[in-house]
């Protein structure tokens, strides 16, 4: 695993895609990106999601992924199922997913697809957090274990090689089903034995590795790799004001590439890689600003000294 480890720092640099049932729900309401008070503080849900509102109509992950191949990106992640628990594919285990929306496109398919297409490693985020499935800290039973476990067999085994799987809501600060309820030594037997070299990364986690694969740095969130942290992590950020799009993202003053630079150059002084947000619109695209950045943030990265690849007797301090 120290290989996989050691590859995946070295991709330095990719994009997060945050593109769920939020996109719609959120776009014009509060700054808010799932119901945290409904998991945290016992709140009655006030933002159910209908499937049928799903309807991106200009749906297209090949400008994503052209975005990305511009900004120099070198690997991507999609939120197949964010904290909502919709799925992005048309899963056999839940009618709450694509294939009961106003657009049925499997869109984890088109994601691979198009990121392959383009050269950049593609992997996948998954929430264990579920709020129309009722799985979260206080609920999560045997039968939502296997749930959780086919949901993500689904993925492992229908869309070819997926090089690491983000996990979120999962023993998380923010919520989520707890370790003793679904310890991280047996989802990852499970992810390990569909897919032995697809790492597993729990954002939810310590600062250390003991229970991902890669340390999982919520920069967004205010969470700071440590001065003694020394790999393999990953952290993430936003340009925006939020994970999800919003109406207003597509006029407002982006964070600049200079922003970027330096927090994707801190990240790896670390043997972290950084994944900056991409939020598509609610037509399945980015909006051209963001596009714009992501062409400014490629221009500096290729006007930049190169980083040299993290040797071959590197090892991590756990």
């Amino acid at each position: 695993m120290i290989q996989r480890q050691r590859w995946f720092v070295n991709q330095r640099w990719g994009m997060f895609i945050h593109f769920n049932s939020a996109t719609f729900q959120f776009a014009d309401s509060e700054i808010i990106d799932w119901e945290y008070d409904h998991e945290n503080n016992d709140e009655p849900r006030r933002f159910v999601f209908d499937p049928k509102n799903w309807n991106p109509t200009r749906l297209d992950c090949a400008q994503w992924a052209k975005a990305a191949k511009t900004a120099g990106m070198k690997f991507a992640a999609l939120t197949a199922k964010h904290h909502e628990g919709f799925s992005l594919w048309p899963t056999t285990y839940t009618d709450h997913s694509v294939k009961n929306a106003t657009l049925q496109t499997d869109v984890v398919k088109q994601y691979l697809e198009a990121f392959r297409q383009e050269g950049i490693a593609a992997g996948l985020y998954f929430s264990a957090l579920d709020l129309h499935h009722q799985i979260g800290r206080r609920k999560c039973t045997l039968e939502d274990k296997q749930f959780i476990k086919n949901q993500i067999t689904e993925l492992l085994t229908g869309y070819g090689e997926i090089p690491f799987l983000i996990i979120d809501g999962w023993n998380a600060p923010w919520g989520g089903p707890s370790y003793n309820d679904l310890p991280f030594e047996e989802l990852d037997a499970w992810v390990k034995g569909l897919q032995p070299q697809c790492l597993l990364m729990n954002i939810g986690c310590e600062s250390g590795i003991e229970h991902t694969d890669i340390a999982f740095f919520e920069n967004a969130a205010g969470q700071e790799i440590g001065d003694a942290f020394n790999g393999p992590g990953a952290s993430c950020n936003i340009l925006t004001n939020t994970w999800f799009w919003r109406t207003a993202d597509s006029a407002m003053e982006l964070r600049t590439a200079e922003w970027a630079l330096e927090k994707t150059a801190e990240s790896n002084s670390r043997n972290v890689s950084f994944l900056l947000n991409g939020a598509p619109n609610q037509d399945g695209l980015l909006d051209e600003n963001i596009v714009r950045r992501f062409s400014e943030i490629g221009e500096r990265f290729r006007a930049s000294e190169d980083l040299a690849d993290i040797p071959e007797n590197w090892l991590y301090r756990s």
